[in-house]
């Protein structure tokens, strides 16, 4: 069981003008050691650059609670409203004691000090302009578009009046402006300070919990536990080209295993049959096809499955795939079908990208699987899933059928949903 630290009181008395002095009393839990070391170090542009769940967002919450006790204006940037969502509940009950007015329409919280916070989503890139605040907040920097832009055009203006102060907040993603930002505290610029720490420095988190995250794929440890800058960070899948030396099979081999997995197509998209050689660990044959029409996809999967005999066909269900799955089975194939969620999808994906960097898979030498392979990316969701997919305008259908079945071939953990 992990033990919560008693809160700390913040207190007054506070004076403003001709007003009677009086104290002020936040339940505002205490800083972690990093945190406070943090704090102590501060310059007036502060770069933190931490793994996941270090406890950013609580040092982003501490750090607005004095300005907006001593009467004045702060404000949270965030990269879209979503991201805002739980930092406004918890600012909303650590600051009860002090709100006078809320407004989520607005996003501002005032409070009986004469401070205000204001929250701001940089989908906009001119939010905040024209305001003034003594400190600012950007929490998630790293996932702002165009962020060393913003920062000098809108966000730096805003803290000429009263020289306030910025604290730039994220788990990196590449080396993109957050990381541009971070360089300038690394060498020593005027005015500006950065640190770079592990998602361990939180004590909070139970040891075997982040012995499991150190369980992923390299790279995405590597970013998202390790806190490092990565080249080509969207990046998911490594030694691809490495791993292209699968020999093609047209029927199964006598005494081999075989898995299926099949992404079936949409308007735009192409149905993939994927054929994993269990006892090789190969892909050994991959169908990509357009016609959507019901009879040609479940004929080329028979046609496919009587090639093979695999034990196990893992199929999409998401949209036309249900009634399809359906058929398959009154067919006599082994279905079981996979439901595509944020989650489900992560689970497959990481399990492929860990095969690659472990050169536990080898696969066909296709051109159209390679290039998707290579050009396939991750984000973070506000609620702080991973999101993986093809960028704009392109195919991952090939990287979905070869996922499910290389996950059929290594894993029976429940993930996939028999109807």
């Amino acid at each position: 069981m992990i033990t919560i630290p008693t809160p700390r009181i913040s207190t007054g008395p506070f004076t403003f003008g001709q007003r009677k002095a009086f104290d002020i009393r936040l339940d505002v839990p205490p800083l972690l050691e990093w945190q406070a070391k943090v704090v102590r170090e501060s310059a007036r542009f502060n770069v933190v650059c931490v793994g996941r769940r270090a406890g950013k967002t609580a040092l982003g919450i501490d750090r607005i609670a004095d300005p907006a006790m001593r009467r004045y204006p702060v404000a949270w940037f965030a990269p879209s409203y979503k991201f805002m969502v739980e930092v406004w509940r918890e600012v909303e009950f650590y600051f009860a004691p002090i709100i006078v007015n809320k407004n989520k329409q607005e996003r501002r919280m005032e409070f009986n000090t004469g401070g205000v916070l204001d929250f701001w989503s940089l989908d906009s890139p001119i939010a905040g302009r024209g305001r003034k605040y003594k400190r600012v907040i950007v929490d998630e920097a790293a996932f702002i578009p165009d962020l060393a832009y913003i920062w000098h055009a809108v966000i730096r203006n805003t803290l000429a009046d009263y020289r306030g102060d910025a604290w730039i907040m994220s788990t990196p993603k590449g080396r993109n402006g957050f990381w541009e930002l971070w360089r300038r505290g690394e060498e020593s610029d005027a005015g500006w300070r950065s640190w770079q720490m592990p998602t361990e420095v939180n004590p909070l988190l139970a040891p075997e919990e982040i012995a499991e995250l150190r369980q992923g794929p390299e790279r995405i440890v590597a970013q998202e536990v390790d806190a490092m800058f990565l080249d080509d960070a969207g990046g998911v899948f490594r030694r691809v080209m490495e791993a292209a030396t699968a020999t093609p099979q047209d029927s199964a081999v006598p005494g081999h295993q075989y898995i299926m997995g099949i992404d079936w197509a949409r308007s735009r998209d192409f149905t993939v049959l994927a054929i994993v050689d269990a006892t090789l660990n190969q892909l050994v044959y991959l169908d990509r096809f357009n016609q959507i029409d019901y009879a040609v996809q479940r004929g080329r999967v028979l046609a496919t499955y009587e090639r093979f005999k695999p034990e196990r066909v893992i199929a999409e269900m998401n949209a036309m795939g249900a009634p399809m799955v359906e058929q398959l089975m009154r067919d006599g194939l082994p279905v079981e079908g996979f439901t595509t969620t944020n989650a489900t999808k992560a689970a497959i994906i990481d399990a492929l990208a860990l095969a690659f960097e472990q050169g536990a898979l080898a696969i066909l030498p296709d051109p159209t699987l390679i290039n998707e392979l290579q050009s396939y990316e991750m984000d973070r969701s506000p609620s702080g899933l991973m999101r993986y997919g093809a960028p704009s305008g392109m195919h991952d259908d090939t990287v979905m059928a070869l996922a499910m079945a290389w996950y059929g071939a290594v894993s029976y953990e429940p993930i996939f949903y028999t109807l």
